[in-house]
């Protein structure tokens, strides 16, 4: 999943780059995608450009949502506010690492993802 946000965030970052999203359009998105993109954008009176952009915020805003809501689970759970604040609990000795380990691990994970996200948010406002 990290690789695939990393690409993603690489191929969007190399989009944004070009004039608009729309210029391989035909290239890159199935024929029947095109035909509901620019029914769409003619029915609420947007360009195609403007529906994709605002598309992608949504769906990246709602995907930012999830993963702060599960960090922010996590980190209630054990009074810590981000990774190295969960590590330096355990070299203190006030966390067990036998007990959250996982816990560790995936919010090491959710705070990359979290990072990736806001990147791509960047690109697409």
């Amino acid at each position: 999943m990290v690789e695939t946000l990393e690409v993603a965030t690489d191929a969007l970052l190399r989009e944004h780059d070009k004039s608009t999203f729309g210029v391989q359009r035909g290239k890159t998105m199935p024929t029947q995608a095109v035909q509901i993109l620019s029914t769409v954008a003619r029915e609420l009176g947007i360009s195609e450009d403007d529906l994709l952009k605002q598309g992608l915020r949504s769906f990246l805003e709602r995907q930012l949502r999830e993963v702060k809501a599960e960090i922010f689970e996590i980190s209630g759970r054990y009074g810590v506010s981000s990774v190295p604040e969960m590590e330096a609990r355990y070299r203190d000795g006030t966390v067990e690492e036998a007990d959250s380990w996982r816990d560790l691990q995936r919010l090491d994970h959710l705070e990359h993802k979290r990072d990736c996200l806001l990147q791509l948010l960047e690109v697409v406002l």
